[in-house]
């Protein structure tokens, strides 16, 4: 298996980027309505057109040719999403990160592992949309309507009604809209019970869930308004980072040390390989409830980062790994 490089910091200095990227495409929609209509383009496959208007993750209203037949994805999320409501066979291109479900390695490769585009393998797919996301930087989303491509953004959730209106959006766009509904259904069924089975829970766990450990005095985490933040909750436990004053911050050692979590996720061992003997060896962090009661889990990033159906397997994880007495 491949794995991914170490030099996590960077990252996250990616991953500020975008979101700051994405927060100043903000002067996208400070035009008038009527002025960011984008029709996206279709090609000869599709014999039936309905055209529709949308609203996207910019908050641009989208003229869509519906179905769309021929379909670029730009985010890991949008890829499994398109998958999970059965339009795998409709994506013509992916973000170098797609890596889920084992099908998608069959679609080609459309940018770099720093989000650069490659707009020559873009063009030559013949696209009739382009799926891109909240995170997807604002200069490329222009570059590629420049090239008279037609770009639907995906807004970047916060909870699962955000990831069932995007399920909902991409069904419909691509002709597959009884297939999300099915999947919704189950998805809700799923969340439900747990929901149902951390009600009668007494205490919760303060959890503390590292991002990145490459500096162990200082690692990330993840703070409010996260969607690591609201699974956690919804799992039944207290995320030690709620009290930061930013999505993603760094907390020293000191301060972790001080509010002493009750169980420590790695979502570092997905992403850096970070492993449990390498944690417990950090300086200082015997000191740590979790670490003396064992209460140490690698946890699948993957399963929180991207907001498509799998969230409500990280939910599950997560809340069998807070509660197990309630799962058995």
């Amino acid at each position: 298996m491949k794995t991914k490089p170490r030099n996590i910091p960077l990252r996250f200095i990616l991953i500020t980027i975008w979101i700051l990227s994405a927060c100043s495409s903000a002067s996208i929609n400070s035009t008038p309505m009527e002025d960011n209509i984008s029709p996206l383009l279709t090609t000869e496959t599709i014999t039936s057109q309905s055209p529709i208007q949308l609203t996207d993750g910019l908050g641009r209203q989208i003229i869509v040719i519906i179905p769309v037949q021929r379909v670029v994805s730009l985010a890991p999320s949008n890829t499994e999403i398109l998958f999970a409501i059965g339009a795998g066979p409709q994506i013509v291109g992916r973000d170098a990160f797609s890596d889920f479900p084992a099908e998608a390695a069959n679609v080609n490769v459309v940018s770099g592992d720093f989000g650069e585009l490659n707009t020559e393998v873009i063009l030559a797919q013949k696209p009739d949309l382009v799926l891109a996301s909240s995170l997807t930087p604002p200069e490329q989303i222009s570059a590629l309507e420049d090239l008279g491509l037609g770009v639907f953004v995906l807004a970047d959730p916060t909870d699962f009604n955000g990831m069932y209106n995007n399920v909902l959006l991409t069904a419909k766009m691509t002709g597959h809209e009884q297939e999300a509904k099915v999947l919704i259904e189950n998805l809700k069924m799923r969340v439900s019970a747990v929901e149902e089975k951390v009600t009668s829970i007494e205490k919760r766990p303060l959890v503390f869930y590292e991002l990145d450990g490459t500096d162990p005095n200082a690692p990330w985490t993840s703070g409010p308004g996260t969607f690591v933040d609201t699974l956690i909750l919804m799992a039944g436990g207290e995320n030690l980072g709620n009290s930061l004053t930013s999505a993603w911050a760094q907390i020293s050692i000191e301060e972790l040390i001080q509010r002493n979590p009750d169980i420590i996720l790695l979502g570092s061992a997905h992403w850096g390989g970070v492993t449990l003997e390498e944690v417990k060896a950090r300086t200082g962090w015997d000191a740590l409830d979790a670490i003396r009661n064992e209460n140490l889990f690698a946890f699948d990033d993957n399963l929180v980062s991207r907001p498509g159906p799998r969230l409500v397997e990280g939910l599950e994880t997560m809340a069998k790994l807070l509660h197990p007495e309630l799962f058995r």
